[in-house]
């Protein structure tokens, strides 16, 4: 992930999620769109009256922030009208005058990248919106120099029959770059020369013009087309940098080039109103995204760009999709206990560790901005940024966020007004914890779709985390952070002719067959074999995942039918070193792993690093079945938890029965061919845990504690 940087304003985006080359192939994207063919500036250097921007037509009411005609967006006359409406002016003068700690620090950047301080990052458009504030001229004449310089080089690359660097990486950076130029234009419109003005959108239209028709895309006549990678994908990162180019330069354009109703109209109608809000709609249910957690943080960027939008044009859209606000619920639930790194799902290249980053506060902060402080999921947040390992930016290039979103005013409410259990059907991901506090265990599992190239081949992924990773995903411990092969995640790979059978992108979905929550069990059940599309090896792969959460004891039953010689392997990887004995592992002092099928199980184990120069720790434990029919029966729980166990293991049932430590115990019964079954779970004090039937369906979870 690129750490790139962010602007000052609500659309300080980090343009930090690049996609690997191999992937380019499978673009969904293709050269469909409503822009128009003319490049040229009408030169005119001025905005008409605020205008709707549903029917392009004058109301007549300049400064007005809504269209009461329509309920459509409204584009404000004058200069600035990108976020700096009368509400927020007034806020963040009103922090810059009273030395809020946030605003004076993102105040002393700037000051000092003015004073020739050079900040890793620094965007034009951090010392341009000082300058709008303030009226401080050296703030927008700093910002005008330097965005004019870049335009010059580019210039000067065109003029040299080359393509602008803005569409290096499938114009991965093309909001960075033109977004900070239009925001520049639009906060220091009056410093900005008509000949400047001319040449910044001339350029600026141009790189926009090219990402929305890559197969016509030129530089200076010259074609220069290009793959046209997720112009049409929604759940990919780089829309997200397309959409915010398109949006700010529409804005801040508006009455100075012929164009810009074009790209406001692309961006709202096109891109937001019939791509983005039914995929999401549709696809992404429960909140998050399918790239993973890594490359799924890039979402701050859309979501900031709501709240630009609303604050630009008085038109409120984050709201036309649940996934907004489910995805504030579901980013707390993959935190674990500890509040310091994220559930290490998909690619992790700028981080593989998937600790807590700016950019996972950022993703609260304006999620919490949009959803307001009434909602009750925002003083929830409020105590989760307070209590997290990132309670303040630690990049300078981050600050800027902290100044417009983070409000230290707002009232708090303990994590535990959150339920413990949390389903995204879209990303087919399970999260559940013991409690809320710091030493709870945490269980994360995977069963849904896999679409995305920074996806995972990790269907069937089980998690567990108790004050640090027992059950993990091996790219954690990778150089790279892209290691994707289903041998570092936790589940059963199928081994064939000596290579892995992949799961295959763009498949059948695996399915969570059932999701039954009470308040001292959780069962899952998946059935991952869609997933591998039809591979004549795979004729089965089920797993069920029973987790008695008052003994921290997790029993993982699989069900793998194989054929023409390919064989299961049963695998867990975990940073702690294993200790082997048959059918039992111990992996430090966290966790005990204890084969109770197949008969006559023995454990083997691999130490990472060995076998894979990427992989620069971590173990995997691999239990082997054979080519045909397999049933694996594993139990995990503390050290010394267990006192006995004992096989079930006949021609309709499969299961076990546990004694534990305390004196409690556990019957598990599941069909040897089909999910469901009965559990009996007594506990230490003889009291009745759960009894009764384990069958398919999903409960509805709430976002709330009861």
């Amino acid at each position: 992930m690129t750490r790139s940087t962010l602007l000052a304003a609500a659309l300080a985006l980090v343009s930090c999620n690049g996609r690997d080359g191999a992937s380019e192939a499978d673009t969904r994207g293709g050269s469909e769109t409503s822009a128009s063919d003319s490049h040229g500036s009408d030169g005119s250097g001025s905005t008409g009256s605020a205008t709707s921007v549903a029917d392009g037509s004058s109301d007549g009411s300049a400064g007005t922030s809504t269209d009461t005609e329509s309920g459509g967006p409204v584009i404000p006359e004058g200069h600035p009208r990108i976020y700096l409406d009368d509400e927020h002016r007034a806020r963040l003068l009103a922090a810059l005058d009273a030395g809020m700690p946030a605003a004076q620090r993102f105040r002393d950047m700037v000051d000092g990248q003015l004073e020739g301080a050079d900040w890793y990052d620094f965007q034009s458009a951090d010392a341009a919106i000082l300058g709008a504030l303030t009226g401080e001229s050296r703030y927008c004449d700093y910002a005008i120099e330097r965005t004019d310089a870049w335009v010059s080089s580019e210039e000067m690359s065109i003029a040299a029959g080359q393509a602008a660097e803005v569409a290096g990486d499938s114009y991965l950076y093309v909001g960075d770059h033109v977004g900070d130029l239009a925001l520049v234009l639009d906060w220091c419109w009056d410093g900005v020369t008509e000949a400047q003005r001319d040449r910044w959108l001339a350029y600026a239209n141009q790189a926009v013009y090219n990402v929305w028709h890559p197969e016509l895309a030129s530089w200076g006549g010259t074609v220069f087309p290009w793959s046209g990678w997720s112009i049409d994908n929604p759940s990919n990162n780089y829309y997200y940098s397309f959409l915010r180019a398109t949006m700010l330069l529409g804005l801040a354009a508006y009455g100075s080039h012929d164009d810009a109703q074009t790209w406001i109209d692309t961006f709202r109608a096109t891109k937001i109103g019939e791509q983005l809000v039914p995929t999401f709609t549709a696809q992404l249910q429960g909140g998050g995204s399918r790239e993973g957690t890594g490359y799924g943080v890039a979402m701050w960027r859309l979501f900031a760009l709501y709240d630009v939008w609303e604050a630009s044009t008085g038109e409120r859209i984050w709201d036309l999709t649940p996934h907004t606000r489910a995805s504030l619920v579901n980013f707390m639930h993959t935190t674990v206990p500890t509040l310091d790194r994220i559930a290490p799902i998909g690619d992790h290249a700028r981080d593989s560790t998937a600790a807590l980053f700016d950019y996972h506060r950022a993703y609260l902060l304006v999620l919490q901005r949009l959803v307001g402080p009434d909602d009750p999921l925002s003083p929830v947040v409020q105590q989760f940024l307070a209590s997290c390992s990132v309670p303040e930016m630690t990049q300078g290039f981050m600050y800027g966020v902290d100044f417009l979103y983070a409000d230290p005013a707002l009232p708090t409410a303990p994590l535990s007004t959150l339920h413990d259990t949390w389903y995204a059907p879209g990303t087919g991901s399970v999260f559940a914890r013991t409690a809320w506090d710091s030493d709870a265990m945490w269980l994360g599992f995977m069963a849904g779709p896999y679409t995305e190239s920074h996806a995972h081949r990790d269907q069937g992924q089980l998690l567990i985390y108790r004050g640090q990773w027992l059950a993990y995903d091996a790219n954690i411990d990778s150089h790279s952070g892209i290691v994707q092969s289903e041998s570092v995640h936790n589940l059963v790979r199928i081994d064939d002719g000596g290579a892995t059978v992949s799961m295959l992108a763009e498949q059948q979905p695996a399915e969570l067959v059932a999701l039954r929550d009470t308040p001292e069990i959780l069962y899952l059940a998946g059935d991952i074999t869609p997933v591998y599309g039809g591979a004549a090896a795979v004729e089965r792969s089920e797993r069920e995942v029973v987790w008695l959460e008052r003994e921290q004891t997790v029993v993982v039953v699989d069900r793998v039918d194989t054929a023409g010689g390919a064989v299961p392997v049963w695998q867990l990887n975990s940073p702690l070193a294993p200790q082997l004995d048959g059918d039992r592992v111990g992996l430090g002092t966290g966790l005990d792993a204890q084969a109770v099928l197949p008969a006559a199980a023995s454990f083997a184990s691999i130490a990472w690093p060995t076998v894979d120069p990427d992989l620069q720790g971590g173990y995997r434990v691999d239990l082997p079945g054979v080519s045909g029919d397999n049933r694996f029966v594993v139990v995990l729980a503390p050290p010394g938890r267990i006192a006995q166990l004992a096989a079930i293991d006949d021609a309709e049932e499969i299961g076990v029965v546990i004694a534990f430590d305390d004196g409690g115990s556990a019957e598990l019964r599941l069909g040897r061919t089909t999910p469901g079954g009965t559990l009996d779970y007594t506990a230490a004090d003889g009291t009745t845990a759960f009894a009764g039937a384990l069958s398919p369906g999903i409960d509805a979870l709430p976002e709330l504690a009861p």
